[in-house]
């Protein structure tokens, strides 16, 4: 999926009015002076509107040709999670499609140690992503099963995109499981209700639609799973998120390992 670029052709259009103050320079002093007020105004105009288009970068980052993505979500809250787990971001696992975008980005962060597990096939993935398969930092694996780590692995566990297409019946093994294999946490980005997850020619690949739920859902289901919410690592990550005036494209939860 690309974004689409800002066209540049208008820069270099010459401004109306430009000709007429020249071709009619025996004008009278008043039309001269209309001509270039307006002129001026048009180029405000303009530069106002341009404002506009980059002042909506950060929504275009989370949704992309109408398709909604919490780990570009991930992406762009990594500083305001290092600034909420402090040292607990040493060790941590991503887990959800497109994985190797969010691992290689951790990499790029100091005294981090990042690994990814992929859900789903990577048949077109680039290069990159399949130099770190090589290497097993990321593993493809189906995480309605165990995953394929023993106990307290890793310092946080970080998970998107995944969760929105399993049942509740798997639900019950997987949440678990990432909490199993964590020590300081569990992150959760899912999507809001109503957002726009996978197109149709992609459901082969997820074997289900993606199913929105609501906070107080995700909320009632950790209580059964007796997954407690991490209230300093909450408090933390939304005092980061105001000082920064980052509004999150999903829900985000945070979670207490089980100790």
């Amino acid at each position: 999926m690309s974004r689409r670029q800002v066209s540049s052709t208008r820069r270099g259009a010459t401004l109306p009015f430009v000709g007429a103050l020249s071709s009619k320079s025996k004008s009278s002093p008043l039309l001269s002076v209309v001509l270039v007020l307006l002129g001026a105004c048009l180029l405000i105009g303009y530069a106002s509107r341009g404002s506009g288009v980059f002042g909506g970068g950060k929504e275009a980052i989370s949704k992309i040709e109408g398709d909604f993505s919490c780990t570009l979500e991930v992406q762009r809250a990594i500083p305001l999670l290092r600034k909420a787990y402090g040292d607990s971001m040493r060790k941590v696992l991503h887990v959800g499609p497109d994985t190797c975008s969010v691992v290689s980005k951790l990499l790029k962060e100091e005294e981090t140690e990042a690994w990814g597990v992929e859900p789903y096939d990577i048949e077109d993935a680039d290069g990159i992503c399949k130099s770190l398969v090589h290497k097993g930092i990321v593993r493809v694996a189906d995480i309605k099963f165990a995953l394929p780590y023993r106990a307290k692995s890793f310092s946080l566990v970080i998970v998107s995109d995944a969760l929105d297409y399993l049942s509740p019946k798997y639900l019950n093994k997987t949440l678990p499981e990432f909490a199993r294999v964590s020590t300081d946490g569990l992150v959760i980005f899912t999507g809001y209700p109503g957002q726009q997850r996978a197109k149709v020619a992609e459901l082969s690949k997820f074997g289900r639609p993606a199913k929105m739920r609501s906070s107080s859902w995700w909320v009632r289901f950790f209580v059964q799973t007796s997954l407690e919410e991490n209230e300093v690592a909450i408090k933390k990550f939304e005092q980061a998120a105001s000082k920064n005036s980052y509004k999150p494209g999903c829900q985000v939860f945070h979670l207490n390992s089980y100790h």
